[in-house]
């Protein structure tokens, strides 16, 4: 009769620790060189850098940094899962009484975009000779674009 009640409460202890399964965290930090830019992940915009934001799901992402006076980036970014992210592993994870961090780090560098490195003159009168180029070449019959 001990031991069956022995049996219950060890049963009954481990039901317990895995009913008080553990916790997935899952972040993506975002830093950029100047910091302030705007980001957004998939078009959801997510803040300025330095900033975090959770996700819930490893694979490829579409980010966008934007900073007046530099040249806006786009970039595909792939979240790698770790290695106890894989089934059946996840499932251990998951039931371990304790938190699980992932955190992601990516990092971008802006360029200095050419309105705010060149002078005002210079740059609009590059445009319109590049802008007359094109015209020249779209309104040639038979001309092919790039040569």
């Amino acid at each position: 009769m001990k031991r069956c009640g022995r049996v219950l409460m060890l049963c009954g202890a481990g039901a317990m620790a895995l009913g008080m399964g553990g916790c997935l965290e899952r972040r993506i930090a975002i830093t950029s060189e100047p910091t302030g830019a705007m980001v957004w992940l998939n078009d959801v915009e997510v803040g300025r850098t330095p900033c975090e934001t959770a996700f819930t799901y490893f694979g490829d992402y579409d980010v966008r940094v934007r900073l007046e006076g530099y040249e806006p980036l786009v970039e595909r970014k792939k979240a790698r899962q770790p290695v106890y992210e894989y089934p059946p592993l996840d499932l251990v994870a998951t039931a371990v009484p304790a938190k699980i961090e992932t955190e992601i780090k990516w990092h971008f560098v802006l360029r200095k975009s050419l309105e705010s490195t060149q002078d005002k003159d210079a740059f609009e009168t590059d445009l319109i000779q590049r802008a007359r180029e094109l015209r020249g070449q779209v309104d040639r019959p038979g001309a092919e674009v790039g040569k």
